[in-house]
């Protein structure tokens, strides 16, 4: 029998192949991150009929005389390119733009896709929404570490507690040209509120008195319809005096590291007596005030108490971090997203539903957040498309179909040459 039939064979055999994985690519030319494969061919065993000769006096060297026995597969390499990414708008659904994988679970084993349909299951677990698989992370604000990855677990109607507040911040102006007013029902009325550790609201007044020049008395009371001013002691732990660089125009001490007051302290703590008789010791921080001959503007700038609050939705940023958005009006992170990256992402395993495992050549994952370690960062409320393309799939089968016909053309020819070899004995 010919050597050139069973060549054909071979040919016939690979160029199958390359046409499943082109029909695989085209067929997953919608699926949410899928990566194409491709398909290459090498030589395969030669059957050598002469060896090569060395030169020897005055004739030259011979050359092997060598011949083909076919091709077979060389590789199907997995196309890790980036591709466009869809908006959905569903903030669960999670685009990688750049390296990396999200990491997922069966309790058991890891699992990493580039496909990010995720969505809550009825425990409140961040899941693919394709295979149940459990997304990891880290939870809340842990030291983030491949040792403590976990689940993501965020659960409707979760709470936020309650803060006590614990620092008050005022800013802006006192008038340096207002009249000195010991009087303290007369002086510059503030009114802001406080928290308890219950997240119990409590209206509370800072009230500024200019004693005498550059100099202002402050004192915390809690507020009522009837303050009793007679009764205000100034003296007591929740009040003092501030004293302000005297210079014209210039409140800032370049000897006192530009701090505004002179022989003063900027902040203090201060103890006042809730209505419900407990105490409450909270820091009031002047550094921010100034005094300029301008109408007084002082006012509360910050406070860092809250009272409790309910979940109302989800947002997540660029690293991967899930921000809860509470009817409180704060905003506290609740999880962060792993990725992981691999030195030979091609080298990864394909285990079906858009998803990977470690192979002994993809290398171990470097499990991080997004943005860092040459991770790539997170894009919300997308998918990322297949890197399929359809001209270059469509050229490849056009040269496959052609490659497969001429490989049948040299079987039909070479048994055309058996049977003019069969016939010589007619």
């Amino acid at each position: 029998m010919m050597r050139s039939m069973f060549s054909a064979v071979t040919g016939l055999r690979n160029h199958q192949t390359m046409m499943d994985v082109i029909g695989n690519n085209i067929a997953n030319v919608n699926t949410v991150g899928f990566k194409k494969s491709r398909v290459t061919f090498q030589e395969a065993l030669y059957q050598t009929m002469r060896g090569a000769s060395a030169a020897q006096g005055n004739r030259g060297g011979t050359n092997p005389m060598q011949v083909g026995l076919g091709m077979t597969i060389a590789s199907i390499d997995t196309i890790h390119t980036s591709s466009s990414l869809e908006s959905t708008g569903n903030m669960t659904d999670l685009a990688i733009e750049g390296d990396g994988f999200f990491i997922l679970s069966d309790g058991q084993n890891y699992y990493y896709t580039r496909a990010g349909n995720f969505g809550f299951d009825e425990e409140g677990n961040l899941v693919s929404t394709s295979s149940g698989l459990k997304v990891l992370g880290w939870q809340g604000t842990d030291f983030k570490t491949p040792q403590n990855l976990t689940s993501i677990r965020i659960q409707k109607g979760l709470m936020m507690p309650a803060k006590a507040t614990s620092e008050v911040r005022f800013a802006n102006n006192l008038d340096a040209s207002a009249e000195v007013e010991t009087d303290i029902s007369k002086g510059y009325k503030i009114p802001f509120k406080v928290y308890d550790s219950l997240g119990n609201s409590y209206q509370m007044l800072m009230i500024f008195n200019k004693t005498e020049e550059n100099k202002w008395q402050y004192i915390v009371v809690p507020y009522s319809e009837d303050i009793d001013y007679q009764n205000i002691q100034p003296n007591s732990d929740n009040s003092g005096k501030l004293s302000f660089d005297p210079r014209d125009g210039d409140l800032f001490d370049q000897d006192n590291n530009n701090d505004p007051f002179q022989n003063s302290d900027v902040t203090k703590d201060i103890t006042v007596n809730l209505p419900n008789g407990s105490p409450l010791t909270f820091t009031v921080d002047f550094s921010s005030l100034t005094q300029f001959a301008r109408e007084t503007t002082v006012d509360l700038s910050y406070q860092d108490g809250y009272p409790a609050g309910t979940l109302l939705g989800i947002s997540v940023d660029s690293n991967g971090v899930i921000t809860g958005i509470f009817d409180n009006g704060m905003n506290m992170e609740l999880a962060q997203i792993a990725l992981a990256i691999f030195d030979n992402p091609s080298g990864l395993t394909k285990a079906g539903g858009n998803a990977y495992t470690v192979s002994n050549n993809s290398g171990e994952p470097k499990i991080g957040t997004a943005g860092t370690g040459g991770r790539g960062t997170v894009s919300p409320g997308s998918l990322e498309m297949s890197n399929v393309d359809l001209a270059e799939e469509f050229t490849r089968m056009i040269v496959t179909q052609r490659g497969f016909q001429a490989n049948s053309r040299i079987i039909s020819v070479t048994d055309e040459m058996l049977q003019e070899l069969v016939n010589l004995k007619r």
